[in-house]
């Protein structure tokens, strides 16, 4: 049985930033949104409150707003246009614009959307050029992690894909192979569309099923396309899967694939809405399980490509009981200084949020649990829909990297 480490031995040396202002928080498709701003605004006064940011923890760096010709390594040239042409006009929205995703329940148009667009994908190109450059080992664009926005259309609360032109950009740099890891409970579709037919970016997914949650997509047998087959990994989980099953799962496919291809990057999205309490769908992790998989990721990062570590938020929609929580021991590991989950949550923060929304805050940094998990080696179950799910990805993809997908 193997089990999370706790804070004990994680620590790690090196520059690591985090790129931030509070202008980002402009990112905002108004008050009845699931995807509000406020979630950002707790997470890095939490992480201010516990001496996570400035000397000893994160440098903060400021982000950039990208430019059009930014925006177009990855964008076609209509999706930016119809995205400036909303934002300056959101009450008269063209053809064009409704077809590019713009305008829905999903992707209300607000007043200065794409500015506030391009500056989230400013962040996170800042962060790979972090990496990418050496100034940093490890950096972090807390905004970032819009996955499900594809070349042509915005998706999914999803305007631009900052983490799909991060990934551009290192390759642009001169990085011969990123691996791309996505832990947020739905499947990171537009990364992996965008990078699809690419045999130098291998996309990892790690999502409940899309029978039963959006987008509906990201099975086992999606491996990539001509000449990049098995560059795309899909592992989709029944609804329901709770800490064991989900590191059980991720220990089984993904230290394996990422190794076999060995990237000189690590790039990472961490949607926190696999938690128990999110609103929006159907898995059943912790933050202790959550956390669990951000040192996985770190240590892999470590392993495989020497620490550059490139990490982006996601989603998250339980605003005041998970995301701070859950994202405070993101940059705290970031940081280098991965933090007691026993950690109590500052007086001042819990002050914060009942005066700002009327909600109790959580008191610790911990949902009370101690996650922990079968090894796959230690022995497959096939009456179970878990081990199914890993199967049937180890079988897709294993033989494509000279792995043998067999326990």
């Amino acid at each position: 049985m193997a089990q999370d480490r706790g804070g004990a031995g994680d620590a790690c040396a090196g520059p690591a930033t985090a790129v931030f202002d509070a202008s980002l928080t402009e990112y905002d498709f108004g008050p009845t949104h699931p995807m509000s701003p406020m979630r950002v605004d707790l997470t890095m006064r939490l992480a201010e409150q516990l001496g996570l940011l400035g000397d000893g923890g994160l440098r903060l760096v400021e982000p950039p707003v990208a430019t059009d010709e930014q925006l177009t390594r990855v964008h076609d040239e209509g999706l930016v246009a119809a995205v400036s042409r909303a934002g300056a006009d959101p009450g008269n929205l063209d053809a064009e614009c409704l077809g590019r995703g713009l305008g829905s329940s999903d992707n209300p148009v607000f007043a200065g959307m794409h500015h506030a667009a391009a500056h989230v994908v400013g962040a996170t190109l800042e962060a790979a050029r972090q990496v990418g450059s050496g100034e940093s080992l490890h950096s972090v664009s807390i905004t970032g992690g819009l996955h499900h926005a594809m070349r042509d259309r915005s998706s999914g609360f999803c305007v631009y894909n900052d983490v799909a032109l991060g990934i551009q950009a290192l390759l642009d740099d001169g990085v011969e192979r990123v691996a791309y890891v996505d832990v947020d409970v739905h499947h990171g579709d537009g990364v992996e569309q965008i990078f699809w037919d690419d045999p130098r970016v291998l996309t990892i997914s790690v999502h409940e099923t899309g029978q039963a949650l959006f987008p509906g997509t990201g099975f086992p047998t999606d491996t990539g396309g001509p000449g990049a087959d098995g560059t795309a990994v899909n592992l989709a989980l029944p609804s329901g899967t709770g800490d064991a099953g989900w590191l059980r799962a991720f220990h089984a496919v993904v230290p394996q694939v990422v190794r076999a291809f060995e990237p000189q990057v690590l790039v990472t999205q961490h949607g926190c809405d696999s938690h128990m309490d999110d609103p929006l769908a159907h898995l059943m992790l912790s933050v202790d399980g959550q956390r669990a998989s951000y040192l996985a990721l770190h240590d892999l990062a470590h392993e495989v490509c020497g620490g550059r570590w490139v990490a982006t938020g996601g989603g998250g929609y339980a605003l005041v009981e998970v995301v701070p929580r859950a994202w405070v021991h993101l940059l705290a590991i970031v940081a280098g200084r991965p933090l007691d989950p026993e950690t109590r949550v500052p007086a001042a923060w819990r002050e914060h949020v009942e005066a700002i929304t009327g909600w109790s805050a959580p008191s610790r940094l911990t949902d009370g649990r101690t996650p922990a998990w079968r090894d796959w080696e230690d022995g497959y179950d096939p009456e179970s829909r878990l081990d199914q799910a890993v199967l049937a990805t180890r079988a897709a993809v294993f033989p494509l990297h000279g792995l043998d997908p067999m326990p």
